[in-house]
């Protein structure tokens, strides 16, 4: 059955470890029959919360209408699932898809939950150690556990300083492995 997921990519790099993997998960998915709606954060103009509780109350869920998120959130709530594509910044999010993920509170504060959603991480680095994640993959964990998101994964793929790294590596084959988990 056809299923609809949207990516969101953190990188600024658009030829970058990040956008390889986002493409070869994006190729994968469409083998599989699968709509992708991508949404390149780094390229978007995506503001933070304001925390105003404003959520949904004038039919959209940020009231803050001003940037990218609405476009994003609307495709959110029609999708299957969710895929954060991303690059470790500092033991976290780049801020580009943080203020993204930061306005999920949208979601939440407007009862649109992920119930029945699949979501996954992606997440590569230039540092060896796996730690380097941990950061990220707790804020991963508690952004979707809210929303009553399913995690279908998280990819994690240390030691890809260098451009085209993920090349020499399975992390490629690693999205054909984790498109399969959205069937």
């Amino acid at each position: 059955m056809k299923k609809k997921i949207v990516i969101l990519t953190g990188s600024p790099r658009k030829s970058g470890n990040t956008a390889m993997l986002a493409e070869a998960l994006t190729k994968a998915l469409e083998a599989g029959q699968n709509e992708v709606v991508r949404f390149d954060t780094a390229f978007m103009n995506i503001g933070g919360c304001r925390a105003c509780g404003g959520c949904y109350s004038r039919g959209k869920p940020c009231v803050f209408d001003g940037d990218d998120f609405n476009r994003i959130a609307s495709e959110i709530e029609s999708a299957d699932g969710l895929v954060l594509v991303t690059p470790v910044f500092w033991y976290s999010f780049p801020s580009h898809i943080k203020a993204a993920i930061d306005r999920f509170y949208a979601f939440w504060g407007g009862k649109h939950l992920f119930t029945g959603k699949k979501c996954a991480l992606v997440a590569c680095c230039a540092d060896k150690p796996i730690e380097t994640f941990d950061g990220m993959v707790y804020s991963y964990r508690q952004s979707i556990a809210p929303l009553q998101g399913e995690n279908a994964g998280e990819v994690l793929l240390p030691g890809l300083g260098a451009a085209g790294a993920v090349q020499s590596t399975d992390g490629l084959k690693k999205m054909r492995l984790l498109a399969q988990r959205f069937e």
